[in-house]
């Protein structure tokens, strides 16, 4: 165990003094991480937040339930009770037939028009709002609710759940393409930053090998030092799409209030965040094991 703890001493302490050779590269290479992975990272917060905002204001799709003719309040507390512990819906409120009147005379500016119709021929409803978003859930849904006793007919404005799902799916896919794309970039820049410093120590790794140096031991520096620059890539990508989304907030909501509502972007979660130092700190010890991996190569067959 002593021996163990010694070898990865010596290798921090190594990739210690490596990077002080040369702290102006590593930070480069830092803040070149940080701003690459900023933009999936803040792609993938913008879809989070444009999906929350979507189920806060309301403009999620909703099924909407009419019920039948005749109907007394027995038979609507009936489905409220039912909608109340389904476990597909996430929400569902009561609007009265007096309350749509007076909505109609309000919203669409018809208070004439509302005065001339023959009592109030609206039916009472109730407007739900499903846990699953998916066209096909949604339809499920409505389905379900259109077959039970007391509604007269259920309406869900499918056209606008597909186009919502439709863009949402389409900037998740970008953000997963856009983060693949940036994986490889990432491997691909460890790799040539640790291929040069191999090249410029190449004289201290061959009297390592010379002195029975294990291939394990000789790249187990280059592989912290590398671990140490992604994970601070990955930590200024955070602070960095913190940045963003602060100075968005503000205008946002200022927007939001004109609007009567309230609303104010979320930032990654502690899950997330971890994910992004961890995936980054990763990447960048690949890269750097692969360059280590074949400069050692190189050099046992120059050697041989």
């Amino acid at each position: 165990m002593r021996r163990w703890l010694a070898h990865r001493r010596l290798a921090i302490t190594t990739a210690a003094r490596r990077a002080a050779r040369a702290p102006l590269s590593l930070l480069a290479q830092a803040l070149i991480i940080g701003m690459a992975v900023a933009l999936p990272l803040l792609l993938h917060l913008t879809v989070q937040n444009v999906g929350r905002a979507a189920g806060q204001s309301g403009a999620d799709p909703r099924i909407t339930l009419f019920l039948a003719a005749g109907s007394d309040a027995p038979a609507a507390q009936a489905i409220a009770d039912r909608l109340a512990a389904h476990p597909a819906v996430a929400s569902h409120r009561h609007v009265p037939r007096d309350e749509a009147l007076a909505e109609l005379r309000e919203r669409h500016g018809l208070p004439d028009l509302a005065d001339l119709l023959p009592g109030n021929p609206l039916p009472d409803a109730f407007s739900v709002r499903a846990r699953d978003l998916d066209p096909a859930a949604l339809e499920s849904l409505r389905a379900e609710a259109a077959a039970w006793p007391g509604v007269a007919e259920a309406l869900l404005d499918s056209a606008w759940a597909r186009q919502l799902q439709a863009a949402l799916a389409f900037a998740r896919a970008l953000a997963i393409g856009l983060s693949a794309l940036l994986a490889l970039v990432l491997v691909a820049s460890a790799f040539a930053v640790c291929a040069l410093q191999a090249a410029r120590d190449r004289e201290e790794i061959a009297v390592s090998r010379l002195l029975g140096a294990s291939p394990a031991f000789v790249r187990r520096p280059f592989v912290y030092l590398a671990l140490a620059v992604g994970a601070a890539g990955g930590t200024l990508a955070l602070g960095l799409a913190a940045l963003c989304l602060r100075a968005a907030d503000v205008p946002l909501r200022a927007l939001v209030v004109l609007y009567g509502g309230e609303f104010s972007l979320a930032g990654p979660t502690p899950l997330e965040a971890a994910a992004v130092v961890g995936g980054c700190a990763l990447l960048a010890a690949l890269g750097s094991w692969l360059a280590a991996s074949a400069h050692l190569r190189r050099a046992d067959r120059a050697a041989a």
